[in-house]
């Protein structure tokens, strides 16, 4: 990498992410409870994933104190260097409630309002994703590719459900229409794992309905920088509506079907 501010970047992030991921596993207690809720009572908050973003912000913080942030435990400040870290401290909360092991620290750098690093940290399977935009993503060092695609009705599929029960029941209700036409489908509960997973070739596909930024920031730029082909509904973006990220000749198949299904509306 010969841009050093995009290597500094992406040096921080990555020693941030092992440093929460770190805390998140060693430190877990064995009475972990509930701290909060947030779109139902079953989408909850523990007291490790508050710890783990004040760890993340405050060591960016230090080091970088005119960047900007956004984070899902409520990290938010504009900044005045045209960085903004979008930092996920712990996706796949309730995979670390349950003590199961698809759980990941997931941190992205924005210059300028464009994505250009991303790091997915995965201390269970122990596994560093990163990827630096036009550099290629790589798992511990060794480059990824994605899947060569195969016909969509031998495609693995990954998706996940909302915690609110209405938007579940209409989620359901697509993959259950799905399925018949894929090889099968899959539900990890860490949308960021999910998207490096597209990027190792571990699956051929992933959509999700209801992801915020922290949820797909990194995972999207690994996945894209790996050559998987990622976007939401027709001609849009990756967002709320609709996340989508495939092999190339999975991605257009499995869109259109998740357009004619309506995965993008509750």
């Amino acid at each position: 990498m010969t841009d050093p501010l995009l290597a500094e970047l992406l040096e921080l992030a990555r020693t941030a992410a092992a440093r929460a991921g770190a805390l998140l596993r060693d430190g877990r207690p064995a009475d972990l409870g509930v701290a909060a809720t947030k779109s139902s009572p079953i989408d909850v908050v523990t007291e490790m994933d508050i710890a783990a973003e004040k760890l993340i912000t405050g060591y960016l913080s230090e080091h970088r104190p005119e960047d900007g942030f956004l984070g899902e435990e409520g990290a938010s400040r504009e900044g005045t260097s045209g960085v903004r870290w979008v930092i996920d401290p712990l996706d796949g909360t309730v995979n670390y409630l349950y003590n199961l092991p698809t759980w990941a620290v997931s941190i992205a750098a924005e210059l300028d309002g464009e994505r250009v690093v991303g790091v997915v940290e995965a201390p269970m399977r122990g596994e560093t994703f990163h990827a630096v935009l036009g550099g290629g993503a790589y798992v511990n060092g060794t480059a990824l590719r994605c899947r060569p695609a195969p016909p969509l009705d031998q495609a693995l599929v990954s998706t996940g459900f909302n915690y609110v029960a209405t938007v579940r029941t209409h989620q359901a209700d697509v993959a259950q229409r799905l399925i018949p036409r894929l090889r099968d489908i899959r539900r990890g509960g860490s949308a960021a794992i999910d998207l490096c997973d597209v990027a190792a070739g571990r699956l051929d596909g992933y959509y999700e309905r209801g992801l915020h930024p922290w949820d797909l920031a990194a995972g999207d730029l690994i996945a894209r920088e790996a050559g998987a082909l990622t976007g939401g509904r027709p001609g849009l973006p990756a967002d709320g509506d609709l996340t989508v990220a495939a092999s190339p000749g999975v991605f257009e198949p499995l869109q259109k079907i998740l357009e004619e299904l309506g995965a993008w509306h509750d």
